[in-house]
């Protein structure tokens, strides 16, 4: 059976490269909303962050996606964010990285 390719990804909070599944895409569109992208079919520019809590976190101290995305985002998009990486950590270890 061929391997199939792994798409990859940068995360733009620690800069490391990932398969684009375990990353959570956030988009900017042109009206610059942002918004969390659950299926990665948004159109606008995405930026991809890992799906941890921590980084998620980190995120939100740092202000990362303000800078990506030269917006102001009030602290819900980044509460919102946090809360659907918790979501998504637990149901990749209950299903798997599938």
């Amino acid at each position: 059976m061929k391997k199939r390719k792994i798409p990859m990804r940068k995360d733009i909070v620690t800069g490391e490269m990932m398969p684009k599944r375990q990353l959570i895409r956030v988009v900017r569109n042109k009206e610059n909303e942002v918004s969390l992208d659950p299926t990665g079919k948004k159109p606008g520019r995405g930026a991809y962050v890992a799906v941890d809590v921590k980084i998620a976190e980190q995120a939100k101290k740092e202000r990362t996606f303000d800078k990506a995305f030269n917006v102001t985002l009030d602290d819900e998009f980044y509460d919102e964010l946090i809360k659907y990486a918790d979501h998504a950590q637990a149901r990749q270890k209950l299903f798997g990285n599938d």
